[in-house]
């Protein structure tokens, strides 16, 4: 049974076994994509019969809002409603609407591939929604094809994109991962299309997630070499993070023609103050993206905790938290190799 929501503002922050706050939480509303990206979810490992969550399996929505609820209490300030594919989940927007009311959320974000976009952006823009941002991995219409798992065009995202402005939208968040041989070389036309376009592209470095996207280290375009390379064609000039455990390196056209960013998990690491917390579709709490295992909250929550119970549940398990996957990358990642929980599970 429910009881009365905790005054967020009277309570401590969570923080984990290296000191580290509870500060981000991501919410995966959906296991389910209509992408095949071969970082993520490829096509030869998750065919057409892969059976995901049956709807009684996933979180409704009033058992997304308490256990918002109970994160918000113990530091959280930024939710992120991931996937799968999140616009595949139906009503979405009333969702947002829930969340963007909790007091002590500051900022409420969604990643999406933006195909989906033009039906729903301004609905999700009335609702509360603040950012979004959308995965871009090239502009070239073969190459897209191809990274999508032959389900994906371009020109989709492009429509949803231009959608998300149209419903207010202006500052997107654009995010390319970067794997060696399949979209490296595109990357300046990337750049060339969104300088001087007010949205912010990140290049995020391909990530060993999981045990079946096929990585290999030689894959791995590092964030030095991309950025030698835009700025021989655009110098670039350092910035500030934003924040503490913001994990993009943040840098400006020295022309003032914009920002763009790099997440380089592989080549340097940003464990030393994660501040990040994965909530699965099927109400499991991760720690970290590179998880093994996750703490079943679903469960609990059907059995009746109380809001105190589950907030206490979830304090205990991030006081007991010490991941440091991509510092420690290289002794984990045999211990691990089948056993990391897949991307789309998670959310990202």
């Amino acid at each position: 049974m429910s009881s009365t929501p905790i005054a967020h503002s009277l309570l401590e922050p969570a923080r984990d076994a290296l000191a580290r706050p509870l500060h981000d939480l991501r919410i995966s509303v959906i296991d389910r994509c209509n992408f095949r990206c071969p970082y993520c979810m490829p096509e030869d490992q998750y065919a057409h019969d892969h059976v995901f969550l049956a709807k009684d399996q996933r979180l409704r929505f009033e058992e997304i809002e308490r256990l918002a609820r109970a994160f918000v209490s113990l530091g959280v300030r930024k939710l992120r409603l991931t996937g799968g594919e999140p616009l595949l989940r139906r009503e979405l927007p009333v969702l947002v609407r829930t969340l963007a009311q909790i007091p002590g959320v500051e900022d409420l974000a969604l990643t999406t591939n933006g195909v989906l976009l033009p039906r729903v952006a301004q609905a999700l823009r009335e609702a509360g929604l603040k950012r979004l941002t959308v995965s871009l991995d090239s502009l070239d219409p073969d190459t897209f094809r191809h990274l999508s798992g032959g389900r994906g065009e371009v020109a989709e995202v492009l429509a949803g994109i231009a959608a998300a402005e149209q419903a207010g939208f202006t500052h997107l968040k654009l995010n390319c991962v970067v794997m060696r041989g399949m979209n490296d070389m595109q990357i300046p036309d990337l750049v060339a299309h969104y300088r001087g376009s007010g949205h912010i592209l990140r290049f995020i470095e391909y990530m060993d997630v999981g045990t079946l996207n096929g990585w290999r280290s030689d894959m791995v375009v590092p964030s030095a070499e991309l950025i030698a390379r835009i700025s021989a064609h655009w110098p670039l000039k350092s910035l500030e993070r934003n924040y503490g455990g913001e994990v993009a390196q943040r840098y400006a056209f020295e022309d003032g023609a914009g920002e763009i960013g790099f997440i380089s998990s592989v080549s340097q690491p940003f464990c030393g103050d994660c501040s990040r917390a994965r909530l699965s579709a099927d109400g499991k709490l991760y720690t970290c993206l590179f998880a093994q295992t996750g703490f079943d909250l679903r469960e609990v929550l059907r059995a009746g905790a109380s809001d105190e119970g589950l907030r206490a549940l979830i304090a205990a398990r991030w006081a007991q938290r010490v991941d440091r996957y991509s510092e420690q990358r290289a002794e984990l990642r045999e211990r691990s190799r089948n056993g990391k929980v897949e991307m789309y599970v998670m959310g990202g």
